[in-house]
């Protein structure tokens, strides 16, 4: 199993949250406007960037087609202004027939109450019933964008929960990082049994450490 496998079977099997990804990250790797539709979901694969653009959904339609069993599918908006990217017919296609673990995207989406009623994994910005147009955009989309946002995110490992959703940069797929998924959950177990075992304050547990004390 490489690298980027055993991060997400990490994260999936011990259910790391967002917030403790997000620690791990230096406190970053966070995809803005990006809030959970349905509560209770978690979900953790590798990203699908998809993105749209010129108030145009043609591209997700396209782009969908590439989705993989898996995949968190990340759907970035470029001048769509506020019109909803997409709505449950096409969340249902990404969820259900290409086999996507999640959806997420910064823009908005529509048919709020489908996806809703059917519990789909959905992470967006909010909603509106107006949607995008189903017309191929009059340009091609900036290629330096595309070489970009497809190298910082296509392949990384994105992780969603009712918190939000967190990227795992490419760079950081190493044995040091595993390491720090480790360390962070046994800091969060050691800080929680200081708090309802022992009792004592967070000042003494977060800031002056106190249980490192007894290690020296």
């Amino acid at each position: 199993m490489d690298i980027k496998s055993q991060i997400i079977d990490k994260i999936k099997r011990n259910k790391i949250s967002t917030t403790e990804v997000a620690d791990c990250l230096g406190k970053t790797g966070v995809i803005p406007n990006a809030n959970a539709v349905n509560r209770g979901h978690f979900a953790v694969g590798s990203v699908k960037w998809i993105y749209a653009y010129e108030e145009s959904n043609w591209p997700i339609h396209e782009q969908a087609r590439d989705i993989n069993e898996g995949d968190v599918v990340f759907i970035e908006a470029f001048d769509c202004g506020d019109r909803a990217l997409q709505g449950e017919l096409v969340t249902k296609f990404m969820v259900l027939y290409r086999q996507a673990v999640a959806v997420v995207t910064n823009g908005l989406m529509r048919d709020a109450n489908d996806l809703i009623k059917e519990n789909y994994p959905v992470w967006c910005k909010g909603f509106t019933p107006v949607g995008c147009f189903n017309r191929k955009p009059s340009k091609e989309f900036d290629p330096e964008i595309i070489k970009t946002h497809k190298e910082m995110y296509d392949g990384a490992v994105a992780v969603c929960d009712d918190t939000g959703v967190v990227v795992i940069p490419k760079d950081k797929f190493t044995e040091d990082f595993l390491g720090k998924l480790d360390f962070i959950e046994q800091q969060e177990d050691i800080w929680f049994d200081c708090l309802d075992r022992m009792k004592w304050d967070t000042f003494d547990i977060v800031c002056l450490k106190k249980y490192l004390e007894d290690r020296k």
